[in-house]
């Protein structure tokens, strides 16, 4: 015998009342006798229907979902630790308040407004969690106008007059320039993020200019879209190049352990040859042979600390924004003094 779903349309004839009627009964609003409230949840039982989640949600002021669009292939978002710890360390938060974070992938910053105006107009979250932003990001006067709340994860530089929570990687940059100077290196290189995002702008700027004050020769910068493929071919560029830089830094961890590869293909020694810095210091960068000396970052915490100051603008309307801690160097066996 096939299940069928019972309606509240049927519950309300049961009971002799309208269907607004039975809506305040099951989410215990005023407006009924205490007798009419009875009868429609014995009606309800009888019939074996509850209301169902989503509609509780939108008839109520609880928070139940936050959203979240990236712009990344599913593909890559897979195996990137970044995301994967981030979105952990906010979904720990969420699952103590039994909220449910609406993950969307989307190609584009028009598409992502697109999703985030639908969310919004049709009640499906409370707000929002913005990522990636870009100089003049779109998303700023969009969803400003759209009354969206949100948390923006990103330097106040970039993200107008939203509650912003960032790292502050000029700072972070510039400790892993100098750490691999006082090694002894002069010749350092960087393999960076796409070059429209924000803060990959604000580590080139930071590394140019950390290079520049220290008296180093001029360091390349090539940019990547943090793939283990673009990676590896930016690492075999600078090694096959006529000066090959002594010690190379990274944006990402997947970027790094291509690089590692790419330096055993091509026999070059690590760290005697090349050293390699790292970027978040995931599982991945104590996995390698050698391991891999990493920029370290509380990336699950950075996840908690964004979604606890989301919740603190959705229920008190706090100024939240500011800085979390900053990455800090972590020495491992990919860096050394480089052979003389």
């Amino acid at each position: 015998m096939s299940e069928r779903r019972v309606t509240i349309k049927e519950v309300a004839e049961r009971a002799g009342v309208s269907k607004g009627a039975v809506s305040l009964a099951m989410n215990d609003r005023p407006g009924l006798s205490p007798a009419t409230r009875e009868r429609i949840r014995k009606a309800a039982t009888d019939l074996g229907w509850m209301p169902s989640l989503s509609a509780r949600s939108l008839s109520s002021a609880q928070i139940s979902s936050i959203g979240l669009a990236i712009a990344r292939p599913a593909r890559m978002l897979g195996l990137e630790p970044f995301y994967m710890e981030f979105i952990s360390g906010i979904q720990s938060v969420l699952a103590g308040r039994s909220c449910s974070l609406l993950l969307r992938l989307v190609r584009s910053m028009d598409e992502e407004i697109t999703v985030h105006d639908g969310w919004w107009k049709t009640r499906q979250i409370s707000g929002s969690i913005l990522v990636d932003f870009t100089e003049d990001d779109p998303r700023i006067p969009a969803l400003t106008a759209l009354g969206l709340p949100v948390i923006a994860v990103g330097d106040p530089s970039l993200t107008g007059r939203f509650p912003s929570v960032w790292t502050d990687d000029a700072v972070a940059v510039t400790e892993a320039v100098r750490y691999l100077a006082a090694l002894g290196h002069r010749w350092i290189a960087r393999v960076g993020g796409p070059e429209g995002l924000g803060h990959s702008g604000i580590r080139t700027r930071a590394f140019t200019e950390a290079v520049t004050e220290l008296g180093l020769e001029p360091g390349r910068n090539l940019a990547t879209d943090y793939s283990g493929e673009q990676g590896a071919r930016a690492t075999r560029a600078l090694l096959s190049s006529a000066r090959r830089p002594t010690a190379i830094l990274y944006d990402n961890d997947i970027t790094a352990v291509a690089g590692l590869s790419v330096a055993a293909e091509m026999g070059v020694s690590i760290p005697g040859e090349l050293s390699l810095l790292a970027w978040d210091d995931s599982q991945l960068c104590r996995l390698t042979h050698p391991t891999l000396s990493a920029m370290s970052h509380d990336v699950f915490g950075y996840g908690e600390e964004v979604a606890r100051r989301l919740m603190a603008v959705l229920e008190h309307g706090a100024d939240v924004s500011g800085p979390v801690a900053t990455p800090v160097l972590i020495p491992r066996g990919s860096t050394a003094q480089p052979r003389s």
